[in-house]
């Protein structure tokens, strides 16, 4: 695998399995076996090496998970708010771990890598540092200035009230 910033990275196959985006692009270059030529270098131009590193120790570390059975398009897209936000302990030290900023970028590259379990537990890791905070407290936690003026901040309260 190859970043963006021009850093090359040898995997096995069972961390690219957890890629569908690589994975399929493996499947169809022919070097989905174990023995098969796999010097073909597979680009990732919207992915930086230190972001691909966390997301391969992550890979690694679930590499003999168990497949996460398929939902239904519209179950996967059906709004729950009593969705359940728990993450394995061992995953959310991880997540917790780095800056936020670069939380976001992992949940971007498991994005864009089609690595649903990581993204998943990214966006649970996000919607549990906001839950129950007022806005002014989420501006705090990612370092978001307002750029409402009071006026606007008292019109949007009475609006909302």
């Amino acid at each position: 695998l190859t970043t963006s910033d021009e850093k090359s990275f040898e995997v096995s196959l069972d961390v690219i399995k957890q890629s569908i985006t690589v994975n399929t692009l493996v499947t169809d270059l022919g070097m989905n076996e174990e023995g098969s030529n796999m010097s073909v270098p597979i680009p990732l131009p919207n992915v930086t090496a230190d972001i691909l590193e966390l997301v391969i120790e992550w890979c690694e570390y679930h590499k003999n998970d168990a497949p996460v059975p398929e939902k239904p398009v519209e179950e996967e897209n059906k709004f729950d708010d009593k969705k359940d936000t728990t993450i394995p302990e061992w995953d959310s030290k991880f997540l917790l771990k780095p800056h936020r900023a670069v939380l976001f970028h992992i949940a971007i590259a498991a994005n864009y890598l089609a690595i649903k379990v990581l993204l998943d537990y990214c966006c649970k890791t996000i919607a549990n540092m906001i839950k129950g905070k007022t806005p002014e407290q989420i501006r705090h936690v990612f370092g978001i200035e307002c750029d409402f003026t009071p006026e606007e901040l008292e019109a949007i309260k009475k609006d909302n009230a």
